[in-house]
This record gives structure tokens, C-alpha cells and sequence, in this order.
């Protein structure tokens, strides 16, 4: 990178030559050349499993289907639906194309330019007074006279990359089109994990008002048994009351979980682009809730950068950041745009035959806005900023990405440990439940205790199937936090 001095005099025109000689030979480009990403887990690297420069721009893997490892059909379905019909992703796809058509687009300024034109024109010229000219009198005046114009002509221009504008301009473009193909896989990655944890909320609940269910079921054959007590005079009014309590204190139970039920089915028709209500039919009946597998493959810390999708693409767009400086500063020196021209043509139509008969121009034009009261310095400087702002974005991404691994891990391993207790606990409930039943039934036990035990059964019901759940959508976590669930975008 140059170092443009306020002490040191304004460029002669031999240095510019020899400069801009200089560069051309060379092929190098103003600005500072990127060398891969910063050491942004400082731990990391010194254990010897940090990523080495340019690891990101490279890394690609193939879709990951890490879904299928919960072994739900249903389940494997609607992501592929939603994979193919959301419309976010849709809106990715689409501001992939345009970071590609941007490409291109900058490719094609480096290029010469050539056009080609036609004219036939006709011109009426006013009579001559020449008298008038002369100082003299005129006793007449020429007749009006008129002429034709006929040309064909080819042109041609051509800004030479002196100082790497255009180099610098072709690699901010490649890399923010890596960092949109980052952000389709980001969008993939975070796509995948609501699906499948809208329908693990979905199952969730629909287990859970299975359960409120049964519950309902076996409280009103206890209320059926309680009146009947009552009748023969073997139970108190007061029991009765207490078991259509329970009864309706479970059924306003069930509400929520219905609202909710609703509330997950609509979101998954929505993630699949459909309208609410389409997935009713299809999804409304209950269905185990999935469980994840019993050994989760995890990687190591450079596994882990090169899948996230979200750190490529904040370094990618460290990388287009840096190239922009480039950009800034070739703007400081002179530019060099050659013209060119070839044409055929006459006062009449057979003028356009004679090849032997040509107009050619060549010129080349040199400019150069060195008085410009520090704007393009001011440029140079903003270019910077914004890569330093690149680049502490791409170290928080980092920590975070790292963060998010070791969380969701440490929630993965301890929902296993709350679900194997949970299980545990409803073993014993259900071992209470009968024990009670039966001493009620033999005569030595009393209707509080079995309400009691019921209720106690049903909790422990619930908070197994919401730890199942929670592992479920811990299991979720990882495949998140670890980048797993995207690949190669689609052309």
C-alpha cells in the first residue's frame, strides 16, 4: 500500500509514467492484499486446530440431512418442502444471483468497450451574403444550398487498471458473492432448525393434550365411582366435589395446548410457504415426539468454522472490505482511458464502399483530480473503517459461533441426565398411582390419596415429555451451533 505523505511534493508527470509502468508490469494493486482471516480464538490456535488463511473461502461441504438421524418420515417431508418453497430462502437465492450478476458486471468494466454507429443525415444551408462579408454592397444573393451525410463508423474504448481499480473492484465482487452463497447456507441452516423445531413443539403438545386426555378420561370414571359411592353412602358429597374439581381444573388445562397445537401447525404451513391451515389435515392426528440419537457426532474447533455459514460470511465480507480500500485508493492517481475510432463515409451512399477511403483517431486521455481538498484521502479512510468494522464483526462471529457450541452441548448433556431422572420419577408415580387405586378399591385407602397420587402421576407424566422434547430441540441446537444442516448454494 502506497503511503501518500502530505509532505512530499505533488507526483511529476516522469514518475507518474514510471509509476504506472511500474504496476503494469508488476500487476499489482494498490491497498492492502488480503491474507486470510484474523486469529479470532487466540486458544484455538495456539492448540494447533485453528483455521489456516483462505481455509474459509474454501471450505464447502454437501448438504448436510442431519434431520434424518431423529427417524421421522413425516418430518424428513416437510423440510424438503420447506427447502424447496420458503420464501426467505427464496429471497436469498435471489440476492445470490444479484451478488453473482454484480460479478459479472464487474468483470465486464475491465473490458474494453466497442460500439458501432450509422448516420445518413441531411442538411439545408442558408444563402451566402456575401456582401455582408466584404463590407460591400451585394445587388443579389446566393440561391439556398443543401447537402447529405453518410457514414458508417466503429468506436472503441479502453480505461487501463494503472493503479488496480479494476482488480480490487473484481475481488470485492467475487467475495461478496462468496459471502451471499455463506448467507443462502445461513439461511438454510437456521430454516432446517425451525422446521424441525416447530414440529417437535408440534408433537410436544399434541402428547401432552393425548396424556390431558387420558387424564380426563380417568377422572370422570372416578367421578362416575364416587357418585355411585355417594349413592350407597360409602363416600361424602364433599369427595364428589373435590374429583369434579379436578376434573375441570385438567380440562381448563388443556386449553393452552390447544391454542398452541393450532399455533405450530400454522408455522410449519408457513415455513413450508403455505397458507395457515393446509397442514391441518395431515399433521393433526398425534404422532411420537422424535427422539435424538443415543451418540452425537460433533467436530473440533476448525470443523466447526469451516461449516458455519455465518462465519464465512462475515470473513468474505472482511475480504471484499479489504479489497475496497484497493478501490479507494487507485481513485487517489491518475487515470488512462484510450479512444478509438474507425469510419467510412461521404456525401453520398457509394462513399460508404470505398474501404481504401477511411477516418481512424486514436487518443488517449489522461486524468487526474489532484486537487480535490482531501476527498479522495477521506474515502481512503472511510474504506479502512469499514474493513476494521468487518473484521471485529468477523471476531465476534467467531466467539460467538464457539459460544454456541459449547452451550448447546453442555445443554444436550445435561438434558440427557433430566430425562433419564424424569423417567425415573414417573416409574415411581405410576407404582404410587396403583398402589393408591388398589387401597382405595380394598377399603384402606382414602379419595384424597388417590386424587393425590393422580396428580402427582400426571406431572411427572408431563415433565418427562417436556425433557424428551427439550433434549429433542437441545439435539437441534447442536446441528445449529455447529453449521451441519447446509451445502453448496444452488446455482
Amino acid at each position: 500500500m502506497m503511503n501518500m505523505d502530505k509532505t512530499l511534493p505533488l507526483f511529476t508527470p516522469v514518475r507518474l509514467v514510471a509509476l504506472a509502468t511500474a504496476a503494469l508490469l508488476a500487476g499489482c494493486a494498490l491497498g492492502p492484499e488480503y491474507a486470510g482471516p484474523p486469529d479470532a480464538a487466540p486458544q484455538a490456535q495456539r492448540s494447533g486446530q485453528f483455521v489456516r488463511a483462505g481455509d474459509l473461502a474454501n471450505a464447502a461441504a454437501p448438504l448436510n440431512r442431519w434431520w434424518e438421524a431423529l427417524n421421522d418420515a413425516q418430518l424428513n417431508r416437510l423440510v424438503q418442502q420447506a427447502l424447496q418453497a420458503n420464501p426467505s430462502l427464496g429471497s436469498a437465492r435471489a440476492r445470490l444471483q444479484q451478488s453473482r450478476a454484480n460479478l459479472d458486471l464487474e468483470q465486464a468494466n475491465a473490458a474494453p468497450s466497442v460500439g458501432a454507429s450509422a448516420l445518413a443525415a441531411h442538411a439545408r444551408l442558408p444563402p451566402a451574403n456575401l456582401g455582408a462579408l466584404t463590407g460591400g454592397s451585394s445587388s443579389g444573393g446566393s440561391s439556398a444550398s443543401s447537402v447529405n451525410l453518410y457514414n458508417l463508423g466503429v468506436d472503441a474504448s479502453w480505461e487501463a487498471d494503472l493503479f488496480g481499480a479494476h482488480r480490487r473492484a473484481i475481488q470485492a465482487a467475487g467475495a461478496s458473492a462468496q459471502a451471499a452463497e455463506a448467507s443462502l447456507a445461513d439461511v438454510q441452516v437456521s430454516l432446517t432448525a425451525e422446521v424441525v423445531n416447530a414440529y417437535i413443539n408440534l408433537r410436544d403438545r399434541q402428547q401432552r393434550l393425548a396424556l390431558g386426555e387420558q387424564s380426563v378420561q380417568a377422572q370422570q370414571d372416578m367421578l362416575a365411582l364416587t357418585g355411585q359411592r355417594v349413592q350407597r353412602g360409602t363416600a361424602s358429597s364433599l369427595d364428589q366435589i373435590r374429583v369434579q374439581n379436578q376434573l375441570d381444573a385438567t380440562r381448563a388445562e388443556l386449553l393452552p395446548l390447544q391454542a398452541e397445537r393450532e399455533a405450530y401447525l400454522n408455522q410449519l404451513a408457513t415455513l413450508l410457504g403455505q397458507e395457515p391451515g393446509t397442514l391441518d389435515a395431515k399433521l393433526n392426528a398425534p404422532s411420537p415426539l422424535p427422539l435424538p440419537p443415543q451418540q452425537v457426532a460433533v467436530g473440533d474447533p476448525v470443523a466447526l468454522l469451516r461449516r458455519r455459514p455465518d462465519v464465512r460470511a462475515a470473513e468474505r465480507t472482511l475480504a471484499a472490505d479489504t479489497a475496497k480500500i484497493g478501490q479507494a485508493e487507485a481513485a487517489r492517481y491518475p487515470s488512462l482511458k484510450l479512444f478509438g475510432v474507425i469510419g467510412l463515409g461521404g456525401t453520398h451512399p457509394s462513399d460508404l464502399t470505398r474501404l481504401d477511403d477511411f477516418v481512424a483517431l486514436g487518443a488517449p486521455m489522461l486524468s487526474w483530480n489532484f486537487l480535490d481538498f482531501g476527498r479522495a484521502k477521506a474515502r481512503v479512510t472511510q474504506a479502512e473503517q469499514v474493513r476494521d468494522e468487518a473484521e471485529m464483526k468477523y471476531r465476534q462471529a467467531v466467539l460467538e459461533a464457539l459460544r454456541d457450541a459449547e452451550d448447546s452441548l453442555s445443554r444436550f448433556r445435561y438434558g440427557r441426565i433430566t430425562v433419564a431422572t424424569l423417567a425415573r420419577s414417573k416409574a415411581s408415580a405410576d407404582r404410587a398411582l396403583e398402589l393408591a387405586r388398589q387401597r382405595y378399591q380394598a377399603g384402606t385407602g382414602t379419595l384424597i390419596e388417590v386424587l393425590d397420587t393422580t396428580r402427582q402421576q400426571i406431572s411427572a407424566q408431563q415433565n418427562l415429555l417436556q425433557a424428551e422434547a427439550n433434549l429433542t430441540r437441545s439435539f437441534v441446537g447442536i446441528q445449529k451451533a455447529l453449521g451441519l444442516g447446509w451445502g453448496e448454494a444452488e446455482s
